[in-house]
């Protein structure tokens, strides 16, 4: 028996009954060789950190346009803040800890340059829409190479199923995907409260206090206590979700968010520029699609307008492309094609 099936059955005998075994995974859209040392979900989770799409995390915002400080959450640092709240509350529950984290890893991976304000203008310019979670799935299933010569990381079904469904309405296949959804949600009201604070946005005092008392008055009581009340609230239950006491308390807090933070005029003060931008960058590549880098180019040339059940036009390929970009490459790409360069004879 090697290591991987060691692990899979330790799976089985110690996971919850609910929790997902690698071993009885949906599988992958094609059969691969099955690795000595690691499980399916655990091949998954390397796979996504290996990724190009997740290095470039690193250089995306995640709420404030290209901050001055060192300390303002990006779109990488989301990301593992939620992996590490998935993986705490997966432990305690007794679920797939390897399922949760390679789902929190991927969950973002289609995100556009310049946060939501990126991807509210992509939904405008592209026909259809767009949806950072659909375009996460996109991402991994088509845009990243396994290979040289394979397009998609071919991964697991429960995981791609976590990475489209851990936003919106629809409820994830696993339990392990649930406990992405809500990780989400938990990471990005505290990351974004702490940041906004930091940039004097607003101050503790105007946080209603009837809210604080039920949740915490700092950073780490406020996880503490939404992460306390998950495990507890949902052990006995096939769901993962909050007691209605702190599930209330939190939506009061989010919308306390989108009141004072998510639109507010000093900390949104860039967006129309980058929307500026974006708009500038998909009308050029539309009218000059060949000047689309060759990667692209080649995925439009070799599908014939439809690769399974993606759409290949031209259209979608820009948004591809410019999806993935990081902010400062966006801006960089921008200044070369439109802004004049000094002459020296």
């Amino acid at each position: 028996m090697n290591l991987r099936e060691v692990y899979e059955e330790f799976e089985i005998n110690n996971l919850s009954p609910e929790a997902a075994k690698s071993r009885f995974s949906l599988g992958r859209d094609y059969e691969e060789e099955k690795c000595d040392l690691r499980t399916e979900y655990q091949r998954d989770r390397d796979r996504i950190i290996h990724s190009k799409a997740f290095r470039r995390l690193m250089h995306k915002t995640q709420v404030f346009l290209s901050p001055e400080g060192d300390h303002y959450r990006t779109r990488l640092t989301h990301t593992l803040e939620v992996s590490q709240i998935s993986r705490t509350i997966a432990r305690a529950m007794r679920l797939n800890e390897d399922l949760t984290e390679a789902i929190s890893l991927a969950h973002d991976l289609g995100h556009t340059p310049f946060g939501h304000c990126g991807e509210r203008t992509l939904n405008k310019l592209v026909k259809g829409g767009f949806s950072h979670n659909i375009q996460s799935l996109r991402v991994v299933e088509i845009l990243e190479m396994k290979n040289e010569h394979q397009h998609g990381l071919n991964l697991t079904c429960e995981v791609r199923d976590g990475i489209v469904n851990h936003t919106g309405d629809k409820k994830p296949m696993t339990l392990e995907g649930e406990v992405v959804k809500v990780s989400d949600r938990i990471a990005y009201i505290n990351h974004d409260i702490d940041d906004s604070i930091r940039a004097n946005i607003i101050t503790i005092e105007q946080i209603p206090k009837e809210y604080l008392e039920i949740i915490g008055f700092t950073h780490g009581q406020r996880i503490n206590t939404m992460i306390n009340d998950i495990i507890n609230y949902s052990k006995d239950r096939k769901e993962i979700r909050m007691s209605d006491r702190i599930f209330e308390a939190t939506i009061k807090l989010r919308e306390f968010l989108f009141e004072n933070i998510y639109f507010n005029k000093t900390a949104k003060s860039e967006e129309h520029k980058a929307e500026f931008l974006i708009r500038n960058l998909f009308e050029y590549y539309v009218d000059n699609f060949d000047k689309v880098p060759k990667y692209y180019l080649d995925l439009y040339n070799n599908s014939g307008g439809t690769v399974s059940k993606y759409n290949f036009t031209k259209e979608e390929i820009v948004k591809d492309y410019i999806s993935g970009m990081t902010d400062r490459y966006a801006i960089k790409v921008f200044k070369e094609i439109f802004v004049p360069l000094p002459w020296d004879k």
